[in-house]
């Protein structure tokens, strides 16, 4: 697919372009309104591939919970593998769509890999992440970014202090979410690794105050992101911090979303989720 097309599509995904506009861009770059709407359902996600792991699994214990937030009360999926003991626990951090049925997976399959894998609902104090991807993208334009980190920073407490939790927590997201994991590098100290997948990074001056583990995954062609790469290297070098970057040649932003065809990108996802699990292992379990 041209390549015009799929950045245009991640800037109606990621800036405040209206539908109207998008589509009339998108008419322009396909030649007709028809053959727009012809394109358009390659680049949209497709809900219906999202369960790899089936909510009813037969080794996961599936459960809603809440815990305190910044002035209200934060809500996620939990998973678990249904055997005894304390395990490590992994923040699964959704993108700018919520918390959807993908993410979801993406936590069972965290679960499956044998953690207590939670996955906050960033638009719980707007009453939870709705069906329809316009009205979720405009609530993110609502969100008090102070307030919102500390519910993510609570929400990490409160998975590291669960009874079933070992105490050693991780936290994994992707594209917003990944820029939330690196924004948790930076203000949860008790976090022992950040996994952030084609995410924002943190400003360099705050790179210091790091103490986990970072493995960062980037797609050759996310531009937009990957614009701060070089700053953020530099910064966990000069502070010393154990890092990993990985870039995937000819990946798109959201290579790791099956659900997202034209973006997707099955050997790029397959290498940086064993690698994602390989870091969760040295230092979570």
């Amino acid at each position: 697919m041209d390549q015009r097309i799929i950045n245009l599509f991640d800037e109606y995904t990621h800036k405040p372009l209206t539908r109207e506009e998008f589509m009339k861009r998108l008419a322009k770059l396909t030649g007709s309104l028809t053959a727009a709407l012809t394109v358009l359902p390659l680049l949209e996600v497709n809900y219906a591939q999202a369960a790899t792991v089936a909510e009813d699994d037969k080794d996961l214990t599936i459960a809603e919970v809440t815990w305190p937030g910044d002035g209200a009360t934060m809500k996620g999926y939990l998973a678990r593998p249904k055997k005894s003991g304390k395990l490590g626990a992994v923040m699964v951090i959704h993108e700018n769509r919520g918390l959807n049925p993908h993410i979801k997976d993406v936590t069972r399959r965290m679960a499956k890999a044998g953690y207590l894998a939670l996955a906050p609902d960033a638009l719980a104090p707007f009453g939870g992440t709705p069906e329809n991807e316009d009205e979720a993208r405009a609530l993110f334009s609502k969100i008090e970014a102070p307030k919102n980190l500390n519910n993510f920073v609570k929400g990490v407490e409160y998975l590291r202090t669960r009874p079933d939790s070992n105490g050693k927590t991780g936290c994994v997201g992707f594209c917003w979410g990944g820029a939330m994991a690196n924004q948790l590098a930076v203000n949860a100290p008790q976090l022992k690794a950040a996994v952030a997948y084609y995410g924002r990074q943190p400003e360099a001056a705050d790179v210091p105050k790091i103490k986990a583990a970072v493995q960062l995954h980037y797609g050759e062609m996310d531009e937009r992101v990957n614009a701060g790469i070089p700053a953020y290297q530099e910064a966990l070098k000069a502070a010393g911090i154990k890092h990993e970057i990985y870039v995937y040649k000819g990946a798109q932003h959201a290579f790791n979303n099956d659900t997202a065809p034209t973006r997707y990108n099955p050997e790029a996802a397959k290498l940086a989720w064993e690698r994602t699990l390989r870091l969760f292992k040295e230092t979570l379990s």
